[in-house]
């Protein structure tokens, strides 16, 4: 039976100053890395903040990886854990998705690009939709509102994910979570960890955004609060995955 050790990084993030979250998701990856988690995982758009497009516009968006997540990937090879990053992309044709690059100590292992970007004025769709393997487990992940209806994980648990994740910036309030995480969760009968963040953006509090962990439908645990932290979940790996 093999033990998994997941780190959410429920981040206090800052709408389109990329340098301060920069500084804050390096910190938050080290000090995950020191306590030996397999799997760092971190909010939706944690490098820009969600609604950053009318703060400090487009312009500065690069394909990936570019020189920040290149440091960053060298540090993450020198560690055992596997980042889920959230981040700006910049497409080949020049377009801008909504993404979540997965790296660990070999490299670049893929990406999602968030589909339902529908509330993103500045992003494209993605059309691609996998698990990502690592080691022996595959990953589906779920960005934010690709968690609204049942089709993307459900393409998922058809394409042999065995968990969910989900990088996201929803908070309560108008438009906010009603239990799609949850529903998920019980459709496709595997666990889903959301990682959500703090703060406030331009029209969108988080202060009170959650991040937790569902399975079954149900929630074993969950988080907010007024400051950053760093969730340590752990999971172990025999018939299916159960984290706690």
């Amino acid at each position: 039976m093999r033990k998994i050790k997941i780190a959410l990084l429920h981040l206090l993030l800052v709408a389109g100053d990329v340098k301060h979250n920069n500084v804050l998701i390096e910190k938050a990856i080290y000090l995950a890395s020191k306590k030996n988690a397999n799997l760092v995982i971190t909010p939706e758009l944690c490098v820009s903040g969600l609604q950053f497009s009318r703060k400090i516009g487009t312009s500065w968006i690069n394909r990936q990886p570019y020189t920040w997540m290149h440091d960053l990937s060298s540090f993450v090879k020198t560690t055992n854990s596997t980042v889920f990053l959230g981040t700006p992309e910049k497409g080949d044709n020049g377009e801008f998705y909504n993404s979540v690059f997965v790296i660990d100590n070999k490299g670049y292992l893929g990406k999602q690009r968030k589909v339902n970007s529908f509330i993103d004025d500045w992003s494209s769709s993605g059309n691609v939709i996998e698990p990502i393997k690592i080691d022996d487990i595959n990953v589906g992940i779920v960005i934010c509102a690709d968690a609204y209806t049942k089709e993307i994980a459900g393409n998922l648990l058809v394409k042999g994910a065995d968990m969910l994740i989900a990088p996201s910036s929803w908070g309560p309030g108008l438009h906010g979570p009603e239990g799609e995480w949850e529903q998920r969760s019980l459709e496709t009968g595997l666990p889903l960890i959301v990682c959500n963040r703090i703060g406030e953006d331009e029209t969108v509090s988080f202060w009170d955004a959650e991040s937790m962990n569902i399975k079954n439908g149900v929630r074993i645990l969950t988080h907010k609060s007024k400051q950053s932290a760093i969730l340590s979940l752990v999971g172990f790996r025999k018939y299916g995955l159960n984290f706690f």
